[in-house]
């Protein structure tokens, strides 16, 4: 069974007021995954094990391997899509993923609104801004990129969940901190 067919939970299209589109990278990343039904979880799996460590959780067992025909940027865009299901860690996973100097903000651009995922990578950036308004991706998103439709607050996760926040040490307060990709020596390339 694919995972078109077996998704019964709803998707996050409902909740931001959507009509998923038919995603050629969602077909492209099933393909690749032989994941199945799982797909969701799959992406998540993967992207948890390329960087996106802060969401580590015990996952299926019989999850198949990691591909890397499907770049971290294609993934990170995955877990952005609509037809997924409505789950918040999926968008915080895929920001901590994105969240990388590797990552080209022109590719991602390009492929947010090839897959119309621009209103959720938008907010993921707006909440960036709070965080550090430099940091790229995000910087050039919010620039280059528009979202689809203007959600009502609370949509989707509060600029919080996206960060690290430290507070008081006996050192002083500190800031909140971006969660960022982890980085490993010999990461392979993210762009699509």
């Amino acid at each position: 069974m694919s995972f078109w067919e077996s998704s019964i939970r709803p998707p996050l299209a409902r909740r931001l007021g959507e009509t998923p589109h038919l995603s050629p990278l969602l077909r492209k990343a099933e393909r690749l995954s032989g994941a199945g039904e799982h797909l969701d979880e799959w992406l998540l799996k993967v992207a948890i094990r390329r960087g996106a460590g802060h969401y580590e959780r015990p996952m299926r067992p019989t999850l198949p391997s990691d591909n890397t025909e499907l770049s971290d940027v294609e993934l990170g865009v995955a877990l952005c899509l609509a037809q997924l299901p409505d789950d918040p860690v999926f968008v915080r996973v895929a920001s901590q993923l994105l969240s990388s100097p590797k990552v080209e903000p022109k590719e991602l651009v390009r492929l947010a609104r090839m897959e119309r995922v621009e209103t959720v990578l938008c907010h993921i950036a707006a909440a960036c801004a709070r965080v550090d308004k430099n940091l790229e991706p995000w910087a050039t998103v919010r620039r280059d990129l528009k979202p689809r439709r203007m959600l009502a607050e609370g949509t989707l996760s509060h600029w919080t969940r996206f960060a690290a926040l430290i507070g008081l040490t006996r050192h002083g307060k500190m800031p909140p901190q971006w969660i960022k990709r982890d980085e490993q020596p010999g990461d392979h390339p993210v762009h699509a």
